[in-house]
C-alpha cells in the first residue's frame, strides 16, 4: 500500500513500500525459468518418472507468458546423495552463476538435494544471486524471507530418508550374512575355484603355494622374503598374473577362508553420503560362518601365523628405542625379544653378546637400561640366557601338568551374556522411533503454515534428540552382543589348543614359547613370572648354576 505523509512546511512525502525479491523478479521482463528433475527409478508408468517430469515442466513453462524456457535438467537413475554425482544438477548451477537462469522449478526439495549440506549451501548461493527455487509439493519459493527454516527441516529429513534406505540395504546384507551366505571372490582367492554346483573347490597346485607361504612364515621368513622365494620360482599372482609382493602375501596370511571358515562384514560403509568404508574393529557385528568349505590350512596353523604376525608388529612398536639396523636384527629372530619385560620400568629386554677373555656369553638386558642408564631404570638385572631358558622350560612343563584344570577354569569364564529381555527392549526402542518419525512428519506439515515454523522446530528438535538417544541405545546393545560373541570365539580357539595338544618339552623351543606365553616379567636377578595366554601365571627361580 502507498502511504502519504505530511512533512514540515506542508511538504508531502509519498512512501513506496519495499518489494520482496520474488516481486522484483516477477515485475521485471520475462523470467528465464528452468526445471530440475531427479528420479531414482526407471519405471515409465510412475507419474514422477524421468520422461513424465520432463514433459510436465516443458508444458508448464511454455504455457506461462511471463516465462521463457531456460532448460530442463534431469538426472536419471542416480541415488543423488552427493551433488557431484548429479552432472545435470551441476550444469544447471553453472548456468545460474552465468546469469542464464532466473527461477528453478522442482517437484520437491527432496528432489532438489538429498543431503543437508548440499541443499542449504546451494539454496543460499542461489538466493544471493537472486534466483529462487520453487517447490510444488511444499508450495514454497526460496526467495521468501521465512523459507530457510522450513527448508532446513525438510532437507534434514530428505537426508534422513537416504540414510534410512542405506540402513535397509545394510539390514538385507546382514540377514544374508546371518543365513551363512558367503561371497567368494574366486578371481583373487588363490587355492579355490567355483565348482559346477556353485560351491568352492580346492585347486591342488594353488593350494600347495598357499601351504608353502604359511610354512615359510612360521619358519621365520619375512613376507618380502617369501615373495622373493615365489618370484624366484616363476610363480605369479592369481588376480593380475603379476609378481608377488608383500601386500599379497599378507592378504593370504590373514585370510581366514583358507581354514574353511569365513568372517563376514570385515568392513562397513561409514556414511551413506560419501560411501566411504572403514575396517570393522567391533563397531558393527561380524558373522563367523564355520566349515563353509574345505580348508587348505588348519585352524591351528592359521592362529599361529596370526600370533606370529602380532609378535612381529609389537616388535616394530617396541623398536622406537632401537635403530633400524637393530630392529631388523631382533624383530623376528628371538621369541623373548617381546615377551621378556623389565619388572621395574616395563621396557622389553634385548639379547646381547658379551666377550670376556676370548669367551662369548649371551645375556638379556633391559633396553631402557642400555639406552639411558640408571636414569630411567635403576635396578633391572642382567640375565644369563641359559638359566632363563631352563626356568621357562620348567614353567611350560608345570603348566602342561595342570593344563586340564586351567582349561576348565577358562572354559567356565566363557559366558553367553545374552539378556533374554534384550530383543524386547530393542523392539520397543524401534517402535518409539517409528512413533517419533510420524510425529515429526506431522510437525513438518504444521511448519508450512505461516507463523508456525518456530514452534514446530522446537518440537522437532526435541523429538530428534530422543530419536538419536534411542538409536545410540540400539547400536550400543548390538555392539555389546557382537563383542561378547567375538571374545567367546577367540577364547574357544585357545582352549581347544590346550585340550588337544601336548606342549611338554625337554629343551627350550621358540615356537612353543610363542604359542603358549603372553609375557615373561623379570622380577629380580633370581626370579621371573611367566604369564600364559589366558592369564595363568607361574613364578620361577633362575638356577644360575652350570
Amino acid at each position: 500500500m502507498i502511504e502519504t505523509v505530511i512533512a514540515p512546511n506542508n511538504m508531502q512525502v509519498v512512501v513506496i513500500p519495499p518489494k520482496s525479491r520474488e516481486e522484483i523478479k516477477q515485475s521485471s521482463k520475462r523470467l528465464k525459468v528452468a526445471a530440475y528433475c531427479r528420479v531414482s527409478t526407471d519405471e515409465d508408468e510412475q507419474i514422477n518418472s524421468y520422461k513424465a517430469q520432463i514433459e510436465y515442466y516443458t508444458e508448464k513453462i511454455n504455457k506461462n507468458p511471463e516465462w521463457q524456457m531456460a532448460g530442463i535438467f534431469a538426472d536419471e537413475g542416480i541415488s543423488g546423495t552427493q551433488a557431484k554425482k548429479r552432472p545435470e544438477f551441476l550444469k544447471m548451477i553453472r548456468q545460474c552463476r552465468q546469469g542464464k537462469i532466473d527461477l528453478i522449478l522442482t517437484k520437491s526439495f527432496s528432489r532438489f538435494a538429498r543431503n543437508t549440506l548440499d541443499s542449504i549451501d546451494y539454496i543460499r548461493e542461489l538466493r544471493a544471486l537472486g534466483i529462487g527455487v520453487v517447490s510444488e509439493k511444499e508450495n514454497m519459493n526460496t526467495l521468501n524471507e521465512d523459507s530457510e527454516m522450513l527448508i532446513t527441516i525438510l532437507s534434514c529429513f530428505a537426508q534422513a530418508e537416504s540414510e534410512s534406505i542405506s540402513k535397509n540395504v545394510s539390514w538385507g546384507i546382514h540377514q544374508s550374512f546371518k543365513n551363512g551366505n558367503v561371497p567368494m571372490q574366486y578371481s583373487r582367492l588363490l587355492g579355490y575355484r567355483k565348482s559346477e554346483d556353485g560351491k568352492a573347490e580346492i585347486v591342488p597346485d594353488e593350494a600347495e603355494v598357499v601351504k608353502e607361504i604359511y610354512r615359510c612364515y612360521l619358519d621365520g621368513m619375512s613376507m618380502n622374503l617369501i615373495a622373493d622365494r615365489l618370484n624366484g620360482k616363476g610363480l605369479k599372482t592369481k588376480k593380475n598374473n603379476s609378481p608377488y609382493r608383500k601386500a599379497v602375501i599378507q592378504r593370504i596370511l590373514t585370510n581366514e577362508k583358507y581354514t574353511g571358515d569365513a568372517i563376514l562384514q570385515k568392513t562397513y560403509v561409514t556414511d551413506c553420503i560419501t560411501k566411504k568404508t572403514r575396517k570393522n574393529n567391533g563397531e558393527l557385528p561380524m558373522y563367523i560362518v564355520k566349515n563353509h568349505h574345505d580348508p587348505i590350512i588348519s585352524r591351528d596353523d592359521f592362529n599361529r601365523v596370526q600370533e606370529e604376525m602380532a609378535r612381529r608388529a609389537a616388535k616394530r612398536n617396541i623398536a622406537e628405542k632401537l635403530t633400524k639396523t637393530e630392529q631388523g636384527k631382533y624383530s623376528a629372530k628371538y621369541a623373548l625379544s617381546e615377551l621378556l619385560i623389565c619388572g621395574e620400568c616395563g621396557s622389553h629386554y634385548r639379547r646381547v653378546t658379551w666377550t670376556a677373555k676370548g669367551f662369548k656369553e649371551i645375556k638379556w638386558r633391559c633396553i631402557s637400561r642400555i639406552q639411558y642408564g640408571k636414569r630411567k631404570c635403576h635396578d633391572s638385572p642382567t640375565i644369563d640366557e641359559q638359566p632363563l631358558h631352563r626356568a621357562i622350560v620348567s614353567a611350560i612343563n608345570e603348566f602342561c601338568e595342570v593344563k586340564d584344570d586351567v582349561a576348565k577354569v577358562l572354559r567356565e569364564s566363557v559366558t553367553e551374556e545374552f539378556d533374554a529381555n534384550l530383543n524386547g527392549s530393542l523392539q520397543a526402542a524401534q517402535q518409539r522411533i517409528d512413533e517419533l518419525t510420524h510425529n515429526i512428519d506431522e510437525l513438518i506439515k504444521l511448519a508450512a503454515v505461516p507463523g508456525s515454523a518456530a514452534a514446530a522446530m522446537t518440537d522437532i528438535q526435541k523429538f530428534s534428540e530422543e530419536m538419536k538417544a534411542l538409536r545410540e541405545f540400539i547400536e550400543a546393545e548390538k555392539l555389546k552382543q557382537a563383542k561378547t560373541e567375538r571374545s567367546n570365539y577367540e577364547l574357544d580357539m585357545v582352549l581347544k589348543r590346550l585340550e588337544n595338544e601336548d606342549f611338554a618339552i625337554a629343551e627350550y623351543d621358540d615356537v612353543v614359547v610363542r604359542q603358549l606365553i603372553e609375557k615373561i616379567t623379570v622380577m629380580d636377578k633370581n626370579t621371573i613370572t611367566v604369564t600364559f595366554k589366558g592369564g595363568f601365571e607361574i613364578r620361577k627361580g633362575l638356577d644360575n648354576g652350570n
